[in-house]
């Protein structure tokens, strides 16, 4: 299991202050993503995932320019989430350096052609985003009026060519359980997202089959160490 640093850009900075020499009173504290991205790849990351914060809101990229930044500074994939909603927004991100981008999954549960068109464009590279929780389901107001389950769209987004989920569950510790079951659903790589704060939740999250785990702000502001981290991804509990 992976383990990759989560960065939140909003105008062009990063939403936490990030100072790895905090513990020692070393090193320079800094809010610029490509040092931080930069540091954690030279710690051993395989990937950077960045949210466009100010994208989010907005329905388009905003953060073009600090993917493009972290893009030439270093050399692994780079993950975008936040303001890609249909394929033009896909080309815009992947012409700025991105090499992933992550959809929110309301922009596309319901609408065939779009999901078609932005696979189309970025392929394997598409992820979608999704909160498992019933409740945030439920929040929805669906076309036929029936909620679906987790397990009802990632199978049928599976059957569509999706091939890879990034599952966000706010501060909720993710469920192991209902990992496997989804993961049993589809032929699909799954990444966990949010509600990971500590090195027993991620040692519980090894051995479920997960492809990676995105780490935000337990590694930004100290709480986890990389190295930790990695270590403990490695090892079931």
């Amino acid at each position: 299991m992976q383990v990759i640093p989560s960065i939140d850009v909003t105008e062009g900075r990063s939403r936490l202050v990030f100072w790895p020499g905090a513990s020692t009173g070393t090193g320079t504290p800094t809010d610029r993503p490509e040092r931080i991205a930069r540091h954690f790849v030279e710690l051993g990351a395989p990937a950077i995932h960045l949210v466009d914060m100010d994208g989010a809101r907005s329905g388009r990229p905003v953060a073009l320019e600090a993917v493009s930044r972290i893009a030439s500074e270093v050399a692994a994939p780079l993950q975008v989430a936040g303001g890609t909603d249909g394929p033009e927004q896909i080309q815009l991100l992947f012409a700025a350096g991105a090499t992933r981008v992550v959809m929110p999954l309301l922009a596309v549960a319901e609408d065939p052609a779009r999901l078609r068109a932005c696979l189309d464009v970025a392929g394997s590279w598409l992820a979608v985003g999704l909160d498992p929780r019933p409740e945030r389901l439920r929040e929805y107001r669906w076309r036929d009026g029936r909620t679906p389950t987790v397990a009802d769209l990632v199978g049928r987004l599976a059957a569509s060519g999706v091939q890879r989920f990034v599952l966000s569950h706010g501060g909720t510790e993710p469920d192991p359980a209902l990992l496997a079951s989804l993961m049993s659903t589809a032929d699909a790589e799954f990444t966990v997202a949010g509600g990971v704060t500590t090195l027993d939740a991620l040692r519980r999250l090894a051995g479920t089959g997960v492809a990676a785990v995105i780490l935000g702000e337990a590694l930004l502001s100290g709480r986890i160490e990389y190295a930790a981290a990695a270590e403990a991804a490695r090892h079931a509990a």
